[in-house]
């Protein structure tokens, strides 16, 4: 039997946003559970698709020539992307997490659930730094295995202090219980057979030298699709752990994109897998590449595709996706639908507390004119560009809930969501969910649980990158990826980076603008 900490600690930094992440913002319930510790986590976290429920699945199943495993809860929580972690939020959490491991010692291994691309206020690297003051705490002898996003920013100080990283291998994400269930089987097995860890264990890292955009890194397209097929060829009994992190393009920091790191018995069959899954990578460097639409191409391409069809087109606004650090509440893609006539359509979620909260007000069949979205300065780009600032127009409701309700599709399965109150309403006949927290809208439940079905909808608009396609590729006759404003910017090209390192580029030039 082995005495283990688990703990967990999520933020996915965009530094092009500007909303930032305080302390109050990892304390709520959003799509996740709020900030909990001790057995609370435990709670909060069963049956949720996440990488430390899996992880305590793992640990908690019977081992042959065992007792069960000692599981000690430290602290999971999380915040929805968006601007730099505030210092004051990094240091408080920080602190509690040490202060929880400090009072679990004596321990004989730790496992993470981080995400691997936060950034902060006074820290680039949020992660290897919260690493960095784990290691000072517990020493070189207790193994620290941590499990991470496929969005990391894998640094050199994340692998210098941790014992093994490894990585999600789909996008959207639906293996983050597989991901945290096989790390802290690699610890449990390493913790019966291996010990002492940091006399034998052996790792490799290498950064690839191109920017992979957000949308291609999805793994149900080309070249990814093939990469993460072979990857698990490259694991061997002396190659234990392997792992392909796109990186996150819209944190502005020296180690932003691509990483490999692999860790095993071996050092050379070690080095050996981590360069050819790099040379695979190289070798598709011209296939990273997802087409963009421009906004008003893309409704057209969407009428002609259902005409064709007849049957559900799926449009994903990808600039203004929460997912990726967006406010949520850009309406550029409703006003085009509306000037396209999209008929039997929908679009979710629009981030707006004061507009739900006057729907509240009115009821069910009232009508209002409403200032809609663009309140946040997330959603504000100088020269007030049409669909960033409010959209006025008169709505009618149709439905209201509490935003309380949980998750159906693969990856948000069983999350109990709390989005603050919601409301379906109708805007020139488009249904439009609206709520009080930027959410990204990834699975059907956002409208089911206001009696929105749909798979009965000619068209439906999502404010979503990639995730989306976990729940709704399945009802979709064709899908569009269109680019309306918004600080999720898909195409790096366009970005002014400061802080990264001179000898990375986008993956493929485009001359600073979107290709169609």
């Amino acid at each position: 039997m082995a005495r283990i900490a688990i703990g967990g600690w999520q933020h996915e930094t965009n530094t092009f946003a500007t909303v930032k992440a305080d302390f109050e913002a990892f304390e709520s319930a959003d799509e996740w559970p709020g900030m909990n510790q001790g057995q609370a986590m435990i709670d909060a976290v069963k049956q949720v698709h996440l990488p430390i429920a899996g992880a305590i699945s793992a640990l908690n199943e019977p081992r042959p020539d065992e007792d069960k495993h000692e599981i000690v809860p430290l602290m999971w929580c999380s915040a929805t992307p968006c601007a730099y972690v505030t210092e004051d939020a990094f240091e408080r959490i920080c602190e509690n997490m040490l202060e929880l491991l400090r009072q679990a010692l004596p321990v004989d291994g730790i496992y993470f659930d981080l995400h691997g691309a936060m950034v902060c206020e006074h820290l680039q690297d949020g992660e290897g730094a919260f690493l960095a003051r784990v290691r000072k705490l517990v020493g070189d002898r207790i193994p620290v295995f941590v499990s991470l996003d496929l969005h990391a920013n894998v640094t050199q100080s994340m692998v210098d202090h941790a014992d093994v990283l490894d990585i999600y291998r789909t996008y959207p994400h639906i293996d983050m219980g597989e991901t945290g269930y096989r790390v802290a089987g690699l610890l449990s097995d390493y913790l019966k057979n291996r010990r002492p860890l940091y006399k034998s264990f052996y790792k490799s890292f290498r950064q690839i030298d191109f920017l992979i955009p957000l949308n291609a890194g999805c793994t149900l397209i080309e070249p990814c699709k093939m990469i993460y097929h072979e990857l698990p060829k490259l694991v061997t009994e002396k190659v234990s752990s392997l792992s392909f992190a796109c990186g996150f393009h819209l944190s502005d920091i020296f180690d932003a994109g691509p990483t490999v790191v692999g860790y095993g018995d071996n050092q050379v069959e070690v080095n050996n897998a981590v360069q050819a899954l790099a040379d695979l990578i190289h070798d598709n460097k011209q296939k990273f590449y997802e087409k963009i639409w421009p906004v008003d191409q893309g409704m057209v391409q969407a009428k002609q595709a259902f005409k064709q069809h007849g049957a559900t087109v799926v449009l994903a606004d990808t600039q203004d996706n929460p997912g990726g650090g967006g406010a949520g509440d850009t309406t550029g893609v409703l006003q085009a639908m509306i000037e396209h006539n999209l008929e039997h359509a929908a679009l979710g979620v629009v981030n707006d507390a004061e507009v739900a909260t006057i729907a509240h007000e009115v009821g069910i069949g009232g009508r209002f004119i409403a200032q809609l979205g663009g309140k946040t300065d997330s959603g504000q780009i100088p020269g007030k560009i049409p669909g960033q600032t409010p959209f006025q127009c008169e709505v009618e409701v149709r439905n209201l809930s509490d935003g309380r309700f949980t998750a159906t599709g693969p990856m948000y399965k069983g999350a109990n969501m709390e989005l603050g109150l919601c409301a379906w309403l109708s805007v020139s006949g488009i249904a439009v969910v609206v709520c009080c927290k930027a959410v990204q809208t990834a699975d059907q439940a956002h409208f089911r649980h206001l009696g929105i079905e749909p798979g009965e909808m000619d068209y439906i608009a999502l404010k979503s990158s990639v995730h989306f396609r976990n729940d709704f590729e399945k009802l979709a006759s064709k899908i569009f990826i269109v680019s309306s404003p918004g600080v999720v910017h898909a195409d790096p090209a366009t970005l002014h980076y400061k802080n990264i390192r001179q000898n990375i580029r986008p993956a493929i030039e485009t001359g600073g603008a979107l290709r169609a």
